[in-house]
């Protein structure tokens, strides 16, 4: 039991449990925030329509005990999907940007005969192997 507390405790794994935890969290508010709050509006706009339940029915099929089942490709749910794909794509990238930095770019020469860079130490250019 202790080595799996050390595995937790040195590496990203509880980063990542605690990560998980919140992004579906997040899934939840934002599926919400879509179809509570997003869609109803664009729906009424569209006539009053729910727009989950907007569908394309490719037929019907009757099990042996009666029940009918419909066929159809349902559109709209799949826009709500993309809709909240896009929402939780834009707020992971938000996210990302604040707390993630990009590091420095390394210093670099550029070769005044091909225009390549290289390492500041170099004597010669990597591409076209002239003295820089």
């Amino acid at each position: 039991m202790s080595e799996f507390k050390g595995f937790l405790l040195k590496t990203n794994a509880l980063a990542l449990a605690v990560g998980v935890i919140i992004a579906v969290a997040l899934g939840a508010v934002v599926t919400s925030l879509v179809n509570d709050i997003i869609m109803p509006p664009i729906g009424y706009l569209l006539g009053g329509v729910n727009f989950a339940d907007l569908k394309i029915v490719l037929g019907t099929t009757t099990a042996p005990d009666g029940t009918v089942t419909e066929v159809a490709i349902r559109w709209g749910a799949f826009v709500n999907t993309l809709i909240n794909f896009t929402i939780i794509a834009f707020i992971v990238w938000r996210i990302t940007k604040l707390f993630l930095k990009e590091a420095p770019a390394d210093e670099v020469k550029t070769c005044p005969f091909c225009m390549e860079p290289n390492a500041v130490d170099a004597t010669r250019c990597r591409a076209c192997t002239s003295e820089i």
